[in-house]
């Protein structure tokens, strides 16, 4: 049985990022009726950021010649470490009961939330891999930032996930659905790219039908 581990990221309730990750998640689910799902909000239910007893924890893995995800807790020693894993041992769980991880996230200042950082912080450790997982990342962006286009440089959004999940995460193939020219749709001076943005947003949901039916 596959289990969807599904996180929205955005500080909108009703945003873009939302809306195709859920378009995912509904697919997906009829896809596999029998498939476990798991739900995290990290706007409205933010993650702590990591402290220094994370720390001591990583550097614990640091010291083994590999990392077993299974039994770090047996490297707790202090009550500080205890509190640390505490946070850890949800958030980790749920990424390793689940087959597929999928990130609804918005482009925030040419790269992600912090609500998304601290997530990846938290379950992150060294010398892990979670190469048999599949990852989509579903966006939102205000403006273009697809090759070619003027902004592209500035995209450190997709380049730092795809980046993250294949240096951190042995994870190279993860898939991006992204809705561009978000800001069409409040912005005056963008009004001119609605019909792009509706286009962009429309091959989107496309894309994340078409990928979680399969």
């Amino acid at each position: 049985m596959s289990t969807l581990l599904h996180l929205d990221a955005s500080a909108r309730r009703r945003s873009i990022s939302r809306e195709l990750s859920a378009e995912f998640a509904e697919t997906w689910r009829a896809a596999n009726p029998d498939g476990g799902y798991i739900y995290r909000d990290l706007a409205a239910e933010p993650v702590p950021f990591i402290d220094e007893a994370w720390t001591e924890l990583c550097d614990a893995v640091l010291a083994q010649p590999a990392t077993d995800l299974d039994r770090l807790a047996e490297l707790v020693r202090t009550p500080e470490q205890s509190a640390a894993w505490s946070i850890v041992r949800p958030l980790l769980a749920e990424v390793l009961a689940a087959d597929v991880i999928l990130i609804g996230t918005p482009m925030y200042n040419y790269s992600i939330p912090a609500a998304l950082k601290a997530w990846l912080d938290q379950v992150t450790f060294p010398r892990m891999s979670l190469g048999n997982r599949r990852f989509v990342v579903t966006t939102a962006r205000g403006g273009a930032y697809a090759p070619g286009a003027p902004k592209a440089a500035f995209d450190y959004q997709e380049r730092y996930l795809r980046d993250f999940f294949a240096g951190h995460f042995a994870v190279t193939d993860t898939v991006f659905v992204n809705a561009e020219l978000a800001n069409a749709r409040q912005d005056p001076a963008l009004a001119h790219l609605r019909d792009k943005h509706d286009e962009s947003f429309s091959a989107a949901m496309e894309s994340v039908r078409k990928l979680a039916g399969r």
